[in-house]
């Protein structure tokens, strides 16, 4: 595919057949009709439609694709965008591209270009990149898509993180680092909302979801289905222009103007359906951006419990059922230490499944009763599924006590001297020796 695709009075069969395929590919992955759900009466079709894709997938991973060597698949929407699912889904868009675009070769043999349906797709593949880049971006510029790592992250043992988490880490740990990222990202959108930097704004799309696509490959983040559909989009952008771009780059010829996001609007509805769209794209960024903010927001006013100071928390003493146990005792289910993170959250280190187990820890969240006589009560999933009182005995002491099923159980928490160097943010201009 060459810039032709929107210059030349004729393309060729290769170009009409490539445009074929990513058109049909692009429509049904991106679902541009999804929109059409606020207007009334509208969205149960498009929950019908879905709901038939999903059976057809299913059926056809069953009897044709087989993902993995996996027979059965099932939506399920846990975060991760790489379920087997999701890669049935895929070779199910690309079969149907494959097959759409033959039988419209047949069906459509003398069409000599399809210049305006390349406009429309290019359009709208400009304003999804731009919507998405600035979407991620604004997130990281206010550091929340990679929070800094919290207490218990810092006293989960490195070799325990699987890489995803450890990416994150990693990112999250610099916050100018993470700012800066989300800057370029926020560029590469602003660049691309015009047609006149919207070339400079694809090549720099190109080269920052390359690096998020790498991130996601090499670090086994669970999107990488999405990272590299998005380069995909950015490649046929510039596939587009690639005879231009390298006559500038490479041949150091004079290179012609960029053509492929210019299309004469000769008629009144054409202007005003411009300016809608484009009116609606400014909506949706701004939408973005005060929601991201308003989230920011709110973030910063989660308070930590005035008694339960966040904070490392050795455990000196556990009794249960009255019986003392070794604080040290290896895959026991007695608790080791006990963490309170920034607001109300915390983790123990206990192989206990009562608590939602990550990385060899049990995670909760707490709400804390200070009335006259203090309860802290253990969520998991929305569910309280324990309770004991607590007591300040002095500024690095707290004692629990309470049942745990139907055994008593008392733990004492001393304030550890535990220190971690990454939380001290060190940076030096002079370095005497490589630490």
């Amino acid at each position: 595919m060459t810039d032709l695709i929107s210059s030349s009075p004729r393309w060729n069969a290769l170009q009409k057949i490539a445009f074929r395929f990513f058109f049909i590919y692009f429509l049904f992955y991106s679902s541009p009709w999804d929109v059409l759900n606020i207007i009334p009466g509208i969205g149960y079709l498009i929950e019908l439609y879905n709901q038939g894709v999903e059976w057809i997938v299913i059926k056809a991973n069953a009897h044709l694709f087989r993902v993995f060597g996996i027979k059965e698949v099932k939506q399920v929407f846990n975060g991760s965008g790489d379920t087997s699912y999701q890669w049935a889904l895929h070779c199910f868009l690309l079969s149907l591209a494959v097959i759409g675009a033959a039988i419209w070769s047949i069906l459509d043999h003398r069409s000599n270009h399809y210049r305006s349906l390349n406009y429309l797709l290019c359009l709208f593949l400009r304003y999804s990149l731009a919507l998405i880049a600035f979407s991620y971006g604004i997130q990281k510029i206010f550091a929340l898509q990679m929070p800094f790592p919290s207490y218990s992250q810092l006293a989960t043992p490195l070799g325990d993180y699987l890489p995803m988490r450890f990416s994150w880490l990693f990112i999250g740990y610099s916050t100018p680092y993470q700012v800066f990222s989300g800057i370029l990202e926020v560029i590469v959108a602003l660049l691309l909302l015009y047609r006149r930097t919207a070339s400079f704004g694809v090549m720099i799309a190109t080269a920052v979801f390359i690096n998020v696509m790498m991130l996601n490959l090499c670090y086994d983040i669970p999107v990488k289905l999405y990272s590299m559909s998005l380069v995909l989009m950015c490649g046929y952008l510039l596939a587009n222009e690639y005879r231009r771009l390298s006559c500038f780059f490479v041949l150091n010829k004079p290179a012609s103007g960029c053509s492929i996001y210019h299309y004469p609007l000769t008629k009144k509805w054409m202007r005003i359906a411009r300016i809608v769209i484009k009116l609606w794209i400014v909506f949706l960024l701004c939408k973005s951006a005060y929601e991201t903010y308003d989230y920011y927001k709110e973030n910063q006013l989660v308070k930590d419990h005035k008694d339960l100071k966040p904070g490392v928390y050795d455990v000196s003493r556990y009794t249960l059922s009255n019986d003392s146990l070794p604080v040290v005792q290896p895959d026991s289910l007695q608790w080791k230490d006990f963490i309170i993170d920034r607001g109300t959250n915390g983790s123990i280190a206990t192989k206990d499944t009562l608590f939602r187990q990550r990385y060899g820890r049990g995670y909760f969240y707490f709400e804390a009763d200070s009335s006259n006589q203090p309860v802290i009560h253990f969520y998991k999933a929305d569910r309280n599924f324990l309770s004991l009182h607590y007591r300040i005995t002095d500024s690095s002491t707290i004692q629990l006590w309470g049942k745990k099923y139907n055994d008593s159980l008392f733990v004492e928490l001393k304030k550890s001297t535990r220190h971690f160097p990454l939380t001290e943010r060190q940076f030096h201009w002079v370095s005497e020796a490589n630490r």
